[in-house]
C-alpha cells in the first residue's frame, strides 16, 4: 500500500497500544485481610504482588503512616488484555466519559473478583479492585527512558478521544 505523506491513518507509529494494566485493591488495614487480597491478585495476574503503604495517618480511618494498606500489581503485554476483556465485560463494556483521562488513560473497578472468572473460597471473601489502563504508543518509551531522554512531540501524545475512539473501536464499548 502506498502511504501519502499527510495521512496520519496509516503510520505505524501512531496506532494506540496498551503500554500496561494496573490493578489495585485497597484494603484499608494490614495483616490478615492484606495477605488474602494479594493472593487473589497474585492467582488473577500469575506475579508477585507489590503491597502499598498509607502516606500518612488518618485517625478516623484507623490507619497509621507507613501501614501497609494496599496491594497491587503491574500486567504488560497479552496477559494485561485478557485481564481487560475479563473487567471489561463484568462492565458490560460500558465506560462513561469521566473514566477517561485527559492524558489518553481510563480506570473502572469492579466490586466483587469472582464476577473475573476466580472460584469463590470462603476463607479469602470478596474484594472489589481498581482497573487503570496506561494507553500509548510506539515511540513512547522516548521521554520515559533513563539515558538519551526526549520529550515527545505534541501530536505523539494520546488524547481523550483517542482513547475513546480506540476503546469504542476495540471493544464495541460505549
Amino acid at each position: 500500500t502506498i502511504i501519502m505523506p499527510g495521512d496520519k491513518k496509516a503510520n505505524k507509529m501512531r496506532e494506540l497500544r496498551v503500554e500496561k494494566l494496573v490493578l489495585n485493591i485497597s484494603v484499608g488495614e494490614s495483616g490478615d485481610r492484606l495477605t488474602r487480597a494479594s493472593k487473589v491478585l497474585e492467582q488473577l495476574s500469575e506475579q508477585k504482588v507489590c503491597q502499598s503503604k498509607a502516606r500518612y495517618t488518618l485517625r478516623g480511618f484507623g490507619i497509621r503512616r507507613n501501614e501497609k494498606i494496599a496491594c497491587h500489581v503491574t500486567v504488560r503485554g497479552e496477559k494485561a488484555m485478557e485481564i481487560i476483556e475479563r473487567g471489561l465485560k463484568v462492565k458490560e463494556y460500558e465506560l462513561e466519559k469521566a473514566n477517561f483521562s485527559e492524558t489518553g488513560n481510563f480506570g473502572f473497578g469492579i466490586t466483587e473478583h469472582i464476577d473475573l472468572g476466580l472460584k469463590y473460597d470462603p476463607n479469602t471473601g470478596i474484594y472489589g479492585m481498581d482497573f487503570y489502563v496506561v494507553m500509548g504508543r510506539p515511540g513512547w518509551r522516548v521521554a520515559k527512558r533513563k539515558k538519551c531522554r526526549r520529550r515527545l512531540g505534541a501530536h505523539h501524545k494520546v488524547t481523550k478521544q483517542e482513547t475513546i475512539a480506540w476503546f469504542q473501536k476495540k471493544f464495541e464499548g460505549i
